[in-house]
């Protein structure tokens, strides 16, 4: 099916672009966007358009606090928001749950290589044990030169593909 295609297209071109050049390209997300919203109301109508529209705007609200944030880039958004245009909102929930998975996996990786095994499991323990109620505005007022980032595209496109592959997380 040709809905597959550009999800695939647009999914390897993200992921090439985002680890290159850290950057998911308007060029590519919303012209997959638009073909989301002509596909199914061309080929399902009114019900296919309010199907795509769906999936588009819960993709959007997946990811729109993260950016709103600062914890990742709108292209980030707009890729999550395209797979959900492309292949509706089941489809962009259920990778929702592969996506965090994944992208927490690789974050934990990049803490304990920046930080090494020991001291990340003491930080962690001495978080929850003394800080407790204090720990959200701790995480909101670290400076920007201990965090640690990745391009995320790379846990989108991971995240997609095993929600492609297996189906249904949940």
């Amino acid at each position: 099916m040709i809905i597959y295609f550009v999800l695939i297209i647009a999914l390897l071109i993200s992921l090439i672009t985002d680890i290159l050049k850290r950057k998911i390209l308007n060029i590519i997300t919303l012209p997959a966007i638009l073909f989301g919203f002509i596909y199914y109301a061309v080929f399902q109508g009114l019900e296919g358009f309010l199907f795509s529209g769906k999936g588009f705007l819960l993709g959007l609200s997946l990811l729109l606090i993260p950016y709103l944030l600062g914890g990742m880039g709108a292209g980030d958004v707009k890729l999550m928001a395209s797979v959900g245009a492309l292949m509706g909102g089941s489809f962009v929930l259920n990778s929702f749950v592969y996506i965090a998975l994944i992208g927490g996996l690789i974050s934990v990786i990049l803490i304990i290589k920046k930080n090494g095994f020991i001291y990340s499991v003491k930080s962690f323990y001495f978080y929850i044990i003394f800080l407790r109620g204090n720990f959200v505005s701790l995480l909101l007022s670290r400076d920007k030169s201990s965090s640690i980032s990745f391009p995320y595209g790379v846990a989108i496109v991971f995240g997609t593909l095993c929600t492609f592959i297996w189906g249904s997380f949940i």
